[in-house]
């Protein structure tokens, strides 16, 4: 294990809630369990890969780490400082020091400004450089991310999908983060541009020191680029471990069933492997069934599994799994 200095995010029993409210008076009857107790680190210079299905409370996570939502409980410790309760004239200057990559390159770029100005904006919101620096340094990032300075002027829908997130990434870079949450960022690229974005990320992160917690749907992208994988089930984290190990040697049911849903290029290894097939549908966060919140589909349940929700401990070094079957 790397020594307790080496660790840039420390998340301790995160919880974020969303109220669901009736009637006319807004009352509140039940909270949407979008993040439910979870806890995990990330290690300087490192890429953790969190993933799991839709609505599993990915995103969200990534939001409260970049304090964008307030945590309804827990611990979120960068560099040492706790973020979690600060009030948001406070957070801003870790802002400078955190960044996000966003899932959609059409959505996330102002169609009304330039891409000059996109990706500028974070040196006049955190005061970088002076009015006579600006421009070289925008042109440096355009360079940065591969793309010509000279197109600067344009504005966005000039743009193809890929060059787009290029100007996304260079946006993010721009206040020199140490930590990078990309979330799905090439999930709506075509799959040639998929692959240059990913190599260009993993060139930035080896030059620049950057640390990713890099969200996914992508099983065998997520294995390409990550050093840890955390994978997640309706708001819990049920299996944590290093990327290989993850791959070759899935513990938890819900890991395994995942992967067995992943192509392998090799039609005789793929004719003979097992595809496991979850029965059932992903519970509602707003209701979770007791007990580990896996158990209906999970076709290696047993009676004690509706009753205890299981902790998330170690079974060997660097891999952690929450079932009491493992």
């Amino acid at each position: 294990m790397n020594p307790k200095n080496d660790v840039l995010v420390e998340v301790k029993n995160l919880k974020m809630y969303f109220p669901v409210l009736k009637g006319i008076l807004r009352r509140r009857v039940a909270d949407v369990k979008a993040v439910d107790d979870i806890s995990f680190t990330i290690r300087k210079g490192e890429t953790l890969g969190l993933v799991g299905e839709s609505g599993c409370g990915k995103t969200t996570t990534g939001r409260c780490v970049l304090r964008l939502y307030r945590p309804t409980a827990g611990s979120i410790l960068f560099e040492g400082k706790e973020l979690a309760n600060l009030p948001g004239r406070k957070v801003k200057p870790f802002r400078r020091r955190m960044s996000l990559i966003f899932q959609d390159p059409y959505g996330s770029l102002n169609p009304r400004q330039s891409a000059g100005s996109i990706v500028g904006e974070p040196l006049k919101i955190h005061h970088i450089v002076d009015s006579s620096e600006y421009q070289d340094r925008v042109d440096e990032l355009f360079r940065t991310v591969r793309l010509d300075p000279s197109m600067t002027d344009r504005v966005p829908h000039e743009f193809s999908g890929g060059q787009r997130q290029r100007i996304g990434i260079a946006r993010a870079l721009a206040a020199e983060p140490a930590f990078v949450i990309c979330d799905e960022p090439i999930s709506s690229l075509d799959v040639s541009i998929q692959a240059q974005i990913i190599n260009l990320m993993q060139e930035l992160q080896a030059q620049l020191g950057l640390t990713f917690l890099f969200i996914a749907h992508d099983l065998s992208v997520v294995r390409h680029i990550s050093d840890r994988v955390a994978v997640m089930y309706l708001g819990h984290i049920v299996e944590i471990t290093d990327s290989k190990t993850l791959y070759d040697n899935p513990l938890h049911p819900y890991t395994k069933a995942l992967l067995s849903a992943v192509p392998i290029p090799d039609p005789f290894v793929e004719e003979k492997r097992e595809r496991i097939i979850l029965a059932g549908d992903v519970p509602s966060p707003v209701n979770p069934p007791p007990g580990c919140n896996f158990h209906p589909r999970c076709p290696v349940a047993i009676a004690e599994c509706s009753q205890t929700v299981p902790p998330l401990r170690a079974i060997r070094a660097d891999h952690e799994v929450a079932c009491i079957r493992v």
